[in-house]
């Protein structure tokens, strides 16, 4: 199978986009949720409104990962823009606690871009290249991860809407480039037949996915990694701005550490690991990685060093980057064409699950047991983690 570069192009330049449009907002969610709330809530506030985008997307991401599978991945591409565009607009505009909530669940109902792009690059390569390329996605998402926060800091100097009001205009453009631009990439042919509404239930495609036995060390391995994880993205502002007092350029340089390490990883390092070591094995590496970086993150929090801080994260982003590419190929290879729409829509609901319950527990011990208990919990979960698939290892040796 000969990969159209017009059709890769296009996606990577969606995915860049999406990286740049989600991560441009994060250094000043604090800063828009305190004139709406006290000191001690904030933080709080802060990973529930980054909830409740999971929580939306929970239910939807699972509903268009099946619409794509029956109407083809544009459309529904095309709709995702739309909703981001509309959230970050009603973000930006927002005159109270009930706007900023508002904003996110839109952005969080319409947010299946990525559950569709997963499926659009697994419809355009085939088993060979499919880890090479979903590695070439996590860069393109790297280089939007590592412009969004740097640039979201900057504009933030215009005020502290202007970054989501940036946000809308890139999503609204890519929306017109999509349009015009898209070809589709799931022929009639291929596109599933026996839709039924029941298909949009959320729980149906996860249990679903969780009753793939081949598969079930890795989805748990999966869960124990994305609840801190999410809770760790969520609050990482808030720990900026309570532990070291920075701004927001300060904040989003530090965030766009993790677009930096996606970016070295996947060009440099990714394709040599993967001519040495299985997905497997590499997922075994990254939680290694992110066991130690979860350690120099709880070192930071007790010493308020920053250099520990910066540390952790470069480690954590190394970890996160090889996981992702890893967990995604090893994933795709366990379904057809015409199910990779509702596979992708099933991890997807997984993922945004545990990224609902990770920012509400890790907002909550941030503020009854401190704010290093976040990175304890990351260390602890991971530590199961990796016990769990070295179990698999053992049993199949």
């Amino acid at each position: 199978m000969k990969i159209n570069k017009h059709a890769l192009t296009f996606g990577l330049i969606t995915t860049f986009l999406t990286g740049l449009g989600f991560t441009i907002i994060s250094p000043v969610v604090p800063f828009m949720v305190a004139p709406f709330a006290n000191a001690h809530d904030q933080a709080l506030i802060v990973t529930s409104l980054m909830a409740i985008y999971a929580l939306c997307t929970f239910f939807a991401a699972p509903a268009l990962g099946s619409l794509s599978d029956r109407f083809g991945r544009k459309p529904i591409l095309l709709i995702s823009l739309a909703g981001s565009a509309l959230g970050y607009l009603i973000f930006g505009l927002a005159g109270s606690l009930w706007m900023l909530f508002l904003g996110r669940i839109i952005d969080g109902l319409t947010g299946g871009n990525i559950v569709t792009l997963f499926a659009y690059f697994a419809d355009i390569t085939d088993e060979e290249n499919r880890t090479k390329v979903f590695g070439w996605t996590a860069a393109a998402v790297g280089v939007g991860t590592i412009s969004g926060p740097t640039v979201g800091g900057l504009l933030a100097h215009f005020g502290n809407s202007v970054p989501f009001y940036f946000g809308a205009l890139i999503s609204i453009a890519n929306l017109l480039y999509g349009a015009f631009v898209m070809n589709e990439s799931l022929p009639e042919t291929h596109r599933t037949r026996n839709f039924s509404l029941k298909q949009l239930n959320p729980f149906t495609q996860l249990f679903q996915l969780l009753r793939m036995k081949n598969l079930n060390r890795l989805l748990f391995a999966g869960i124990l990694l994305w609840l801190p994880n999410g809770a760790l993205q969520a609050i990482i502002s808030q720990f900026s701005l309570d532990s070291f007092a920075w701004t927001p350029v300060l904040i989003g340089l530090a965030i766009s550490i993790m677009g930096l390490m996606d970016i070295l990883t996947q060009i440099f390092i990714m394709p040599r690991l993967l001519k040495l070591a299985n997905e497997d094995k590499l997922i075994r590496l990254a939680l290694v990685c992110e066991i130690i970086a979860y350690l120099l993150f709880a070192l930071s929090a007790f010493s308020k060093m920053w250099p520990f801080f910066i540390l952790a994260m470069f480690i954590f982003a190394f970890g996160d980057s090889i996981f992702g590419t890893a967990f995604n190929g090893k994933l795709s290879k366990s379904a057809t064409s015409s199910e990779q729409g509702k596979l992708q829509g099933g991890s997807q609901a997984l993922q945004a699950l545990t990224r609902v319950i990770g920012p509400l527990i890790g907002g909550q011990i941030y503020i009854s047991l401190g704010h290093f208990a976040p990175a304890l919990m990351g260390f602890i979960f991971l530590i199961i983690a990796l016990l769990v698939l070295s179990k698999t290892k053992s049993d199949q040796e």
